[in-house]
């Protein structure tokens, strides 16, 4: 009987360990798949600004853990402008697991020396027709595991690396600086 108790503490032990490192993996996937999904839309939103010609953007919804990639048509009825969050298979709004969320997001305005206010922080990145793009760094995580998204100005280029923003440099380079 105490042979059998043991083995059945054994078997209890070892099942606990093997669903906390499932658990602790799925949820590091989790993230993987969130910071993958915010690359891919990025990528989508340079080549629709440079395929359309308008400028493109990737509008984040820190409140809801969400971000969609929204265009400017022309609506052909009334002529006027129209923003619209772009629905296809290549993109769709998305939204993070329970427990995935923005961590750090820096968007660095074109127009300014430095970053840009914190309204339009939490708004959108924006990407022009000529492939470039405002200069970003944003870090996804769910306070564990963080991946950090950076979106550099002159060639539009969006890498992914592990780890949090602070250890990340956006990039942004003034050419009249280095005469």
């Amino acid at each position: 009987m105490i042979e059998m108790m043991m083995v059945v503490a054994l078997m209890a032990l070892l099942a606990g360990i093997g669903g906390g490192l499932y658990k602790g993996t799925m949820e590091g996937m989790l993230v993987k798949k969130a910071a993958r999904d915010f690359y891919l839309a990025a990528r989508y939103a340079r080549m629709l600004a440079v395929e359309s010609q308008r400028p493109c953007r990737i509008e984040l919804d820190r409140a809801n853990n969400s971000f969609a990639v929204v265009s400017e048509q022309i609506n052909e009825q009334t002529g006027e402008v129209e923003t619209l969050a772009v629905k296809n298979y290549y993109a769709k709004t998305v939204k993070f697991a329970d427990g995935i969320r923005f961590e750090d997001v820096q968007i660095f305005s074109n127009d300014s020396d430095g970053e840009a206010s914190p309204e339009e922080q939490i708004q959108s990145i924006l990407f022009f027709p000529n492939g470039t793009v405002q200069a970003s760094v944003v870090q996804i995580g769910d306070g564990k595991t963080h991946y950090t998204a950076g979106i550099y100005p002159s060639t539009g280029r969006v890498k992914i690396y592990f780890g949090q923003a602070e250890n990340i440099e956006s990039q942004v380079i003034d050419l009249d600086q280095m005469r």
